[in-house]
């Protein structure tokens, strides 16, 4: 009888009624609580971008800058000064930046750091004291999280942590439930250790939307995502404008690197007529290439079995390249897949992917 009753006050994730009353408590709010004002750290002119407790994210196509911009922004963090059109103060007993590079070498990223110690007026040749930069490169995503996760806890006073490649946190870019358990870590570490996580993230190259799940996901929760595209009128020169942001918006602003290296207000730059809105795409104006990152994610290795399964599965990946429709569209898309282009293949009642030999060899690889 013991047993059974312990296994009635359990929940399928093994929680006990105690753990769940403890949550609930801590979780409650109440009218006659009072909570101060999010702390502000990071402004771009008057408009608040950062504030501790929550993340934000820069995001943008290949060779588009977007490191430069970060440096930029942690250098004003590090010497409490503007750095490009970036104003930074982080508060007494949290001045401390973790910064965490997942994708470039040692060489590299001994690069980055030295341009951010440029940029705070710092000495190249001494460690900076509020300033930890790890490379991460060589390490599973699994890995990297818990390295993350272990220098938090060593509560050294941190207010603002880069993870410059948050794609590398997790396997599979488009996979949902990966993506809500890297954001979810995001929401985690920012609360409970009261600072303030700054991620990158590459766009499709196709469009303008930030990639994969974890994009979208990204998106949603971000309190400011920034975009950093380069010029169309010159090349050499960076964009930086608002996709998301939970404050006042604020006028987008132009850098350039100068012959030092180092990024500089772009001061002769005029902006373009802001694009006007698109017509909505329709499904068959997507490309062979979209539908096979869409399709390919979808399935994975393996068919799909059933009408609704597939239906839901196709949802969730064409959201993922920037296609979210409804039931109805889906239906007709999937008709499209299967009886136009031919690229799936229904057998009794399984759907299989027609993929490309180049993408059944890879998957035969693996």
């Amino acid at each position: 009888m013991e047993n059974e009753r312990r296994i009635d006050r359990t929940t399928s994730m093994g929680m006990d009624e105690h753990r769940l009353s403890d949550i609930l408590h801590a979780s409650q709010i109440k009218a006659t609580d009072i909570y101060e004002t999010p702390p502000q750290i990071i402004w771009i002119d008057n408009s608040t971008i950062a504030t501790l407790g929550n993340f934000s994210a820069s995001t943008g196509k290949a060779k588009s800058k977007k490191t430069f911009n970060v440096s930029a922004l942690v250098a004003a963090s590090l010497a409490g000064k503007q750095v490009l059109n970036y104003r930074a103060h982080l508060p007494e007993g949290k001045q401390r930046i973790l910064y965490v590079d997942t994708e470039q070498s040692r060489f590299h990223c001994r690069s980055v750091l030295e341009r951010i110690l440029r940029l705070a007026g710092l000495p190249t040749t001494t460690d900076p004291e509020n300033l930890d930069f790890f490379c991460l490169r060589e390490y599973s995503p699994s890995v990297r999280i818990e390295v993350i996760d272990y220098a938090l806890r060593q509560q050294k006073g941190y207010g603002l942590v880069i993870i410059d490649g948050i794609r590398d946190l997790m396997l599979d870019i488009n996979n949902a439930g990966e993506s809500v358990e890297v954001i979810n870590r995001m929401m985690e570490w920012s609360s409970k250790y009261d600072l303030h996580i700054h991620c990158v993230l590459h766009l499709n190259k196709g469009d303008n939307n930030v990639r994969g799940h974890i994009g979208t996901e990204m998106s949603n929760k971000a309190e400011t995502v920034l975009v950093i595209s380069k010029s169309n009128e010159n090349p050499g020169i960076s964009e930086v404008h608002a996709l998301h942001i939970r404050e006042k918006e604020f006028k987008p602003f132009a850098f350039t690197i100068n012959e030092t290296g180092l990024p500089v207000i772009a001061e002769v730059h005029s902006f373009g007529e802001p694009p006007k809105p698109k017509a909505r795409t329709g499904f068959t104006e997507l490309s062979i290439e979209q539908h096979r990152e869409a399709l390919s994610a979808a399935f994975g290795e393996k068919p799909i079995r059933g009408f609704d399964n597939l239906l839901q599965s196709l949802m969730v990946s064409y959201e993922a390249i920037g296609f979210k429709r409804g039931r109805s569209v889906m239906i007709k898309l999937m008709q499209y897949l299967i009886d136009n282009l031919k690229l799936i293949i229904k057998r009794d009642k399984l759907f299989y992917y027609d993929m490309t030999p180049t993408e059944a060899m890879l998957f035969n690889e693996e």
